[in-house]
This record gives C-alpha cells, structure tokens and sequence, in this order.
C-alpha cells in the first residue's frame, strides 16, 4: 500500500472513531474533545495529570483545552488541585462520576465489531500501527505518551516498579498508565510487562 492509500483509510478511521465519540458523548452533553480530554485523563499517569500535558496529547492550542477543562470541572467530572512542591503547577483528576462517565464513553461498539471479525489478524494490525505511530512520532519530534512500562525510564525492582527518571517509586497501576514524559526503547521487543 503506499503512504497516499494508508493515509486515506486512516483518515477515514480517524473520521470514524471521531464521529462515534461525538455520538457517545450527546447524550451527556459532550462535545468530542471533551470526551478526548476525559479519557485521557481515565489513562494518565500522576507526571500527565496537567493541562499542559492534555495539550501536548491532543495537539490543541492552550485556549481551547483551558475551555474544555473548564466545561468538565463545571459539570463535575474532573476537579483540580495544586502541587504540592511547585504552587505554579496544577494536577487534573477525574472525580467518581468523571471515571463512571470516562469507562462508559471509552467503548466503541462498531469498533469493537470490526476488530472481532479480523481476530487472527488483530495482534499484527496492532504492532504495526504501533509501530507507524511510533516512528510518526519520532520523525515529527513529538512526545510517545506511551505506557510507563514501555518506557526506556521504566525499571523493575524486587519489591516493585521505579520510574528512572524522576526516581520514584511505581505502582503496578502506575506502569500500565500513559506518561508524558515516556521515552521509547529503540529496540524492538524491549517492552517490560509489569
């Protein structure tokens, strides 16, 4: 397939996903990038919990994401508190009804459908996107937000998980959640699994 024909079906996908998250979100008064926003913030790490961190992963400008937050503080999904350590620095989190609301929204039936009828091919489909994804990424110089325990920083310890970067310490919870701050192996096949 060459670069034109995969961007087109990809783009038609994209349009897909998009459309069925606009659906989803209707009945709850959600435009999508309000459902964006909430699922993002489901599937963060305590280092991705910011308004910058919401921008930089759904590649919009600080004014649109500022009303966004704003829009799911207000209806009471998400709440925000301060940093301890640096008072300039604001963490986002979702409140109860913010994850009820974000796990209901996160199914895409149709997408679900489609994936069961290619099941033998799902596994490859997978890594190849995430492989795309990847180099798109690398070669545009944007950040991976990819999963802690896929990052280059992730390391496994007896009693647990720490992350190399920041020296702290990592839950199980934590290492299956997505970063900001993710950095990717270059090699193949060096995932850690926690």
């Amino acid at each position: 397939m060459t670069a034109a024909g995969l961007a087109e079906v990809l783009e038609r996908l994209c349009t897909l996903m998009r459309t069925e998250a606009r659906l989803r979100g209707l009945p709850h008064g959600l435009q999508p990038v309000q459902v964006e926003a909430l699922l993002y913030l489901e599937r963060c790490n305590r280092y991705s919990d910011t308004p910058q961190a919401v921008t930089e992963y759904l590649g919009l400008t600080k004014g649109t994401v500022s009303q966004t937050l704003r829009v799911l503080e207000s209806r009471g999904l998400i709440v925000k508190t301060g940093d301890s350590r640096d008072r300039r620095r604001v963490h986002l989190a979702l409140t109860a009804a913010g994850r009820r609301l974000s796990r209901r929204l996160a199914a895409s039936p149709p997408l679900e459908s489609a994936l069961q009828a290619i099941s033998s091919e799902e596994g490859q489909l997978t890594d190849g996107l995430r492989r795309l994804l990847a180099q798109m990424q690398r070669s545009a110089g944007h950040r991976s937000f990819g999963a802690c325990h896929s990052c280059r920083h992730f390391q496994k310890e007896n009693d647990g998980f720490r992350c190399g970067l920041t020296g702290e310490a990592l839950t199980r919870t934590d290492s299956l959640r997505i970063c900001r701050e993710h950095e990717t192996t270059d090699s193949p096949g060096t995932t850690t699994t926690p």
